[in-house]
């Protein structure tokens, strides 16, 4: 039964008003449905850019400094980690839910918080760690304008020549034209910086 003010309104407005809901109402339930028999395809998590891109690129950097070798993306225990050192049977990764389940079936890993020094990874290694000769800051890359040189752009690029520099670049650096995945990752990194950079 409806409520007594329905009666106040006019007949078309009332069946707009009922009809909209069940057209609402079909229309989700149709989404619903469709959702479950057609799921969309995971994204995979390599080809995400976001803000952990930077980071990856500093501790990728620091990895290669101390010359321990490395695999990205790997997975170990049922968890896909961000970095690996295969030598010492060691995972590096972002998600605390991975560190704790690794660390519970016995596998050495370090949570790699976004606010952490990357220096400070040393001290969080179960080995020796060496010493990787300070810098100074006129000798320190600059990580802005190497994503702006990578694309081959100069600055100050607008977000639109940034877009179409990374669109030209990409048809010769993804893996499905010839390219590598770590060709394609660099890429994607510099563009994200780039972008994040760009003059508007």
């Amino acid at each position: 039964m409806l409520p007594e003010w329905v009666s106040l309104l006019p007949p078309w407005l009332v069946f707009g008003l009922l009809g909209g809901g069940v057209a609402s109402v079909i229309a989700a339930g149709v989404f619903l449905v469709g959702g479950r028999l057609f799921p969309d395809e995971p994204t995979p998590r390599a080809g995400r850019i976001d803000g952990s891109a930077r980071r990856r690129a500093e501790i990728q950097r620091y990895l290669r400094d101390i010359d321990e070798p490395f695999a990205e993306d790997y997975e170990i225990g049922g968890e896909t980690v961000e970095f690996y050192l295969p030598q010492r049977d060691v995972a590096l990764t972002f998600d605390a839910q991975a560190y704790f389940r690794l660390e519970r079936a016995g596998t050495y890993t370090v949570l790699c918080e976004h606010e952490m020094p990357v220096r400070a990874l040393g001290r969080r290694l179960p080995f020796e760690v060496p010493t990787v000769g300070v810098e100074s800051a006129s000798d320190r890359s600059n990580p802005v304008q190497d994503a702006f040189e990578h694309l081959g752009v100069s600055r100050p690029a607008t977000v639109e020549e940034v877009r179409d520099a990374y669109r030209d670049r990409v048809l010769s650096v993804h893996p499905d034209h010839g390219g590598s995945e770590a060709e394609f990752k660099r890429l994607q990194e510099a563009y994200a910086t780039a972008r994040e950079h760009a003059s508007d």
